[in-house]
């Protein structure tokens, strides 16, 4: 398929494209806002295809998120377009001077070494000088990333990525049931889809939506789909959140899943990469895709259930 550029140059790194529908789900922008910020500011400035296709690079997508959290700051959209450009031009030096390459690289060297007791020093050390969800978005969800595709290349790479997932689930586990429980907004049921058995996405998702004020019912990995339901109903939820990264199969996306949200009463919502590389089964079956950034999805979560009759959700 043929690009046209659009006021952009392409690097080596950007070679993944995605359509606007699915960079809507990765970032709960809609698509009539996305092409408003590109005609109305120049905000982004996709690809185009020869059919005039708009393609996104994750550098936009990046973008896209630094515009939502400009705008939550208070800055007019007319005075966002300056302050991206100033972000560019400080980027070089910020990548170099900043503090999350260097905690993910002396993560990394902890985790090819098996060093439990340096993971914990440099664990506990951003814990204490930023906030969990900066840690999370910053450091923790681009190294398991990181670490997730190194057994392609990596010799040990498998025993890496057990490694450090053991490590994350207790670590976050525990987070998770010491957390304060003084919440009293919306029920959330967050499961793994059956037959995914990584679970530290939907421990991230759950500690987050805690602190948006949602409340989880934590249910884990590889749970079959009539288990979910049963367990939202007699929790009362108020939605399900479901949470794959491995092909699913399609018996699930066929039948098990439209059955689920035809018998469910309440939203099913699906995140992680099954929710982008399978978002138009998704949106077949009835379910609603989340993509891969967690705040974009509590907040797509919390204004789909704040249209709801008798909506409770709130943020402490």
């Amino acid at each position: 398929m043929a690009l046209k550029q659009s006021g952009q140059n392409s690097t080596q790194a950007d070679t993944e494209h995605f359509p606007i529908r699915t960079v809507s789900t990765l970032t709960g922008v809609n698509s009539i806002t996305l092409r408003a910020w590109e005609r109305r500011y120049g905000l982004v400035k996709p690809m185009r295809t020869e059919g005039g296709h708009r393609l996104y690079t994750r550098a936009d997508i990046d973008s896209i998120h630094r515009i939502l959290a400009m705008l939550e700051a208070g800055i007019a959209i007319g005075g966002v377009g300056r302050a991206l450009e100033s972000k560019r031009a400080e980027a070089p030096q910020a990548r170099d001077a900043g503090p999350w390459a260097g905690f993910r690289s002396r993560m990394l060297a902890a985790i090819a070494q098996f060093d439990e007791s340096r993971l914990e020093d440099v664990y506990n050390e951003m814990l204490a000088l930023y906030p969990s969800e900066r840690v999370t978005h910053e450091v923790l969800m681009p190294l398991l990333a990181e670490v997730g595709t190194r057994w392609l290349s990596t010799p040990g790479g498998v025993a890496e990525e057990h490694f450090f997932g053991v490590y994350m689930r207790n670590k976050l586990g525990a987070r998770f049931h010491h957390r304060n429980r003084a919440v009293s907004g919306s029920k959330l049921v967050a499961a793994c889809l059956p037959g995914e058995q990584h679970e530290l996405g939907l421990l991230l998702f759950a500690l987050a939506a805690h602190e948006e004020g949602f409340q989880v019912v934590l249910l884990g990995a590889d749970l079959p789909l009539a288990e979910v339901a049963i367990a939202a109903h007699r929790s009362r939820a108020d939605a399900m959140v479901l949470s794959g990264s491995v092909e699913p199969k399609a018996v699930l996306l066929e039948s098990e899943l439209p059955r689920l949200v035809r018998e469910a009463g309440i939203p099913v919502f699906v995140g992680g990469l099954t929710s982008v590389r399978r978002r138009d089964a998704l949106v077949a079956a009835g379910a609603e895709p989340l993509g891969l950034d967690i705040a974009a999805g509590l907040r797509h979560i919390g204004a789909t259930l704040s249209r709801k009759p008798g909506a409770t959700h709130r943020k402490n």
